[in-house]
C-alpha cells in the first residue's frame, strides 16, 4: 500500500491533457457533461446537512470549501459562484496552472495549490464542505485519503464523493465504451481494479471516522445529460459527515 494518495502515473497521464480542461468537446467532454448533475447533488447534500443560506443569492457565503483533485477547476468555479470560499488542490501542477488562469479570466477568487490531501491535513486547517469528485478511483491509497478527509473536516462539516462502482456494467460502459467507442474519456483514464463498490466505500469511510449515509446513482440520458437514480451500478455519489 502506498504511503501517499498521489498516483504519479495517473497524474502524468492527466498532465498531458491539462490544456484541454476547458474544452467542452475535448478529452474532458464527459466531465463537462457530468458537471451540472454533480453540482445539483452537492446542493442537495449541503441542504440535507442544513448548511448554507438558501434564501441568499450566494448561499454558500462564509463556508470554507475544499475541492480535492480539482483538476482544471470545473467544479470549483460554480461552487465559488455560489459564494463559497473555495480551495482547490491537485497533484498536477499543469492542471493547477490551468485552473488559476481560468479563474482569473472568470474573475473568481479561488485558492489553488499543488498539494496532496494528507499534506494539507498536516496544516490543521478545516473545511465545512469537502468534495472529491471522480477522484477516489484514482488515488494510490484510499484509506490514507479518507483519513486525510476526516482530519480536514470541520466538526459539523460534510463530505461528498462521486465515483464509479466496480461492476461489469461499469467496466463495459464507464471504461470500455467511454474510452474506446464514445471517446468521451481519455484512453486509459481508469483502472477497473480501482473502482469501488458502495459498501466498500462506506466501510472504509467508517473506519476513517466518516459515516456516509446517502448513496445516489447517476443515469446518463440520450442527450448527454444525467439524472438521479436509485441504481448505483455505474456512477454514484455518496455523502455524510464525521462520526460524532
Amino acid at each position: 500500500m502506498s504511503n501517499s494518495t498521489i498516483d504519479r502515473n495517473d497524474i502524468n497521464r492527466f498532465e498531458a491533457l491539462s490544456k484541454e480542461w476547458w474544452e467542452p468537446s475535448g478529452s474532458m467532454k464527459s466531465l463537462h457533461q457530468f458537471t451540472p448533475i454533480r453540482i445539483e447533488y452537492f446542493k442537495k447534500a449541503i441542504k440535507r446537512h442544513q448548511l448554507g443560506d438558501w434564501e441568499n443569492e450566494k448561499p454558500l457565503s462564509n463556508l470554507q470549501i475544499l475541492d480535492i483533485g480539482c483538476g482544471g477547476g470545473l467544479l470549483a468555479e460554480p461552487m465559488a459562484r455560489l459564494g463559497g470560499d473555495v480551495t482547490g488542490i491537485d497533484g498536477s501542477s499543469s492542471a493547477i496552472e490551468t485552473a488559476r488562469l481560468h479563474a482569473k479570466s472568470s474573475e473568481l477568487n479561488i485558492n489553488y495549490s499543488v498539494i496532496s490531501a494528507e499534506e494539507l491535513a498536516d496544516t490543521d486547517i478545516n473545511f465545512d464542505i469537502i468534495y472529491a469528485s471522480e477522484v477516489i478511483e484514482h488515488v494510490a491509497n484510499r484509506s490514507l485519503f479518507l483519513s486525510a478527509i476526516e482530519r480536514l473536516l470541520a466538526p459539523n462539516g460534510i463530505v461528498i464523493l462521486t465515483t464509479i462502482n466496480r461492476t461489469f456494467a461499469a467496466l463495459a460502459l464507464a471504461k470500455f465504451a467511454a474510452e474506446n467507442i464514445l471517446k468521451i474519456v481519455p484512453k486509459g483514464a481508469h483502472e477497473f481494479d480501482k473502482f469501488v463498490k458502495p459498501a466498500e466505500l462506506q466501510a472504509e469511510a467508517r473506519k476513517a471516522g466518516i459515516i456516509l449515509d446517502d448513496f445516489t446513482g447517476f443515469m446518463p440520458l440520450l442527450d448527454g445529460r444525467f439524472k438521479f437514480t436509485s441504481i448505483t451500478a455505474i456512477n454514484y455519489a455518496a455523502s455524510g459527515s464525521r462520526i460524532k
